[in-house]
């Protein structure tokens, strides 16, 4: 293809084409003139407004009836617009709106997408809403409408991203506007996040739809798609999502500790208050969200290599004619109605001949319903719980091991002011504990003396702000800023230490420590470069 920018055109187009649609439908119509919506734009504004409607509706899964609608336009006309129309007006054109702009009056709406790479048309299917009977008051029968999954894209697709990185790039927004405390712009964040789950969930349902009317008009590319999809969705909630939701809660808890009586906070600390909870709840929703797209997802993949293996099985399945195969051959030789049972019998799965075997009448007989009961009763040992916590406790071990090997090197910098790596191998040269300490093993210390030697230039004010205004996730990896950071603060005379310089000295010979232990519990020599480590107080 010679213009690589021409690929995936009619995706594109079908986003062009929702527009089109849309006002294909709504222009050029009388009934906007009857109730002074002249001008496209007010006509747009009206039927945009009415789709967040729906869409908050949806996503909040509460009914949207012909009345409720009414009831919202007509809100929005006493309220903004001030057009001469009453309650039935409103009802009357959020009928229209619902079944002649967005419904097509019942039609079916297409547009045509040019595929420069087929070199044809694609006929692509366009619906922004469906309905859904419901029972009000548990007699009366009302019809509900929610958005598609077009519906939604139509509301969301002014960003010029990827649909997999949607996800992503609100989800670090959230987190930017919750570390700045903008938590009014927080909430309209993660309702956005809310909105791309609900999304993926209802396409992997869309999807298995499908698959259940016909696997073959569900082509591979889809499916792999839909399960990228589903994988770059699965990674960015769960954990992430539990760690805001803790934060969250820690910092409502904080306000309303800061006064019992929540009236005599000010209003600008109950509004933070009140976008916090609401944070929480989407939150909340969002951790079950992605339970079910968890669930679908499997449920999804078990679909398809079911209906993939029976329609694999059909092709096996050998054809031939009557005619040809069986009545002519009759009429040729008669004699073939004497076996004509050898034809028919696998019509009909005929069970195989029971053989009574003698050599079991000699054989103890055992219950079968004991033996079954044995053998559900088979415990597994391997318990994954456990086996997850024994990894959680050696990885903390092993940061006591860092630790204690920091803390060493910063309290002989501290008495020295200055101290170089040959003078740590002097001192603990002679006393082997002290040496066990400094180098536990030689994948910690070198890891140290990396870190170190990377850093050249250590601010503790710097690291304190930092800690203070962002949300680090918990985790059992070594972080040198951070044990740097506990380690000073236990002691109130490191305490005092403000900045850490690391440097190479000129030293070419470098630094030999011998009888050091390694990982699997042998002994090394070990050569490093020679390293200065100053602190300033």
């Amino acid at each position: 293809m010679q213009y690589e920018f021409l690929k995936q055109f009619p995706k594109r187009m079908k986003h062009v084409g929702m527009y089109g649609l849309l006002m294909t439908n709504s222009l050029q119509k009388q009934i906007w003139k009857n109730y002074g919506f002249l001008k496209m734009d007010e006509q747009l504004n009206i039927i945009f407004a009415l789709l967040l409607y729906i869409m908050e509706q949806s996503l909040k899964e509460e009914n949207c009836t012909l009345d409720d609608i009414g009831a919202f336009l007509d809100h929005l006309n006493t309220t903004y617009f001030f057009k001469n129309m009453s309650y039935d007006d409103c009802k009357i054109l959020g009928d229209y709106i619902i079944n002649v702009v967005l419904s097509n009056e019942g039609k079916a709406m297409y547009f045509d997408g040019y595929d420069f790479e087929q070199r044809a048309y694609k006929i692509m299917n366009i619906s922004y809403i469906a309905n859904k009977v419901i029972y009000v008051d548990s007699e009366v029968k009302r019809t509900s409408y929610y958005l598609t999954d077009d519906g939604y894209n139509l509301l969301l697709s002014t960003l010029e991203i990827e649909n997999n990185m949607k996800l992503t790039i609100h989800e670090m927004i959230f987190k930017m506007h919750l570390e700045k405390q903008s938590y009014d712009k927080a909430v309209d964040e993660i309702k956005n996040v809310f909105n791309l789950l609900r999304i993926q969930l209802q396409k992997i349902q869309e999807a298995m739809l499908r698959v259940r009317r016909n696997a073959l008009n569900y082509s591979v590319a889809d499916y792999r798609e839909l399960l990228e999809g589903d994988i770059d969705t699965i990674d960015v909630t769960n954990q992430k999502f539990k760690s805001y939701r803790e934060t969250v809660k820690k910092r409502a808890r904080e306000l309303e500790e800061q006064n019992i009586n929540v009236k005599k906070l000010s209003d600008e600390d109950e509004e933070k208050l009140n976008n916090l909870k609401i944070i929480e709840s989407y939150l909340n929703r969002g951790i079950d969200e992605h339970q079910k797209i968890l669930n679908s997802h499997f449920d999804l993949k078990i679909l398809y290599e079911k209906e993939l293996e029976l329609l694999a099985q059909m092709s096996l399945i050998q054809r031939f004619s009557l005619r040809t195969e069986l009545y002519d051959k009759l009429l040729a030789d008669s004699s073939g109605l004497q076996r004509l049972d050898v034809f028919f019998r696998p019509l009909f799965h005929k069970e195989p001949d029971k053989i009574y075997n003698l050599n079991k009448t000699l054989e103890l007989q055992r219950p079968i319903r004991k033996k079954t009961l044995d053998e559900e009763e088979e415990i597994l040992e391997f318990d994954e719980k456990e086996w997850q916590e024994d990894i959680a406790r050696k990885q903390r071990e092993k940061l006591i091991k860092y630790e204690q090997s920091l803390t060493l090197i910063l309290d002989i910098a501290v008495e020295k002011e200055r101290v170089t790596l040959e003078e740590l191998r002097n001192l603990v040269s002679e006393q082997t504990e002290l040496q066990k300490i400094l180098i536990p093993n030689v994948d910690i210390f070198k890891e140290i003396m990396v870190e170190l030697i990377k850093s050249k230039e250590i601010d503790l004010a710097v690291l304190r702000k930092e800690k203070s205004e962002y949300i680090v996730e918990d985790t059992l990896d070594f972080q040198l800023n951070d044990m740097i950071l506990s380690i000073v603060d236990k002691d109130d005379r490191k305490r005092t230490i403000t900045r850490i310089y690391i440097y190479r000295t000129e030293d070419k010979n470098g630094v030999k420590f011998t009888n050091v232990c390694d990982e699997q519990g042998g002994y090394r020599t070990i050569l490093c470069s020679n390293v200065e480590i100053r602190v300033e107080m």
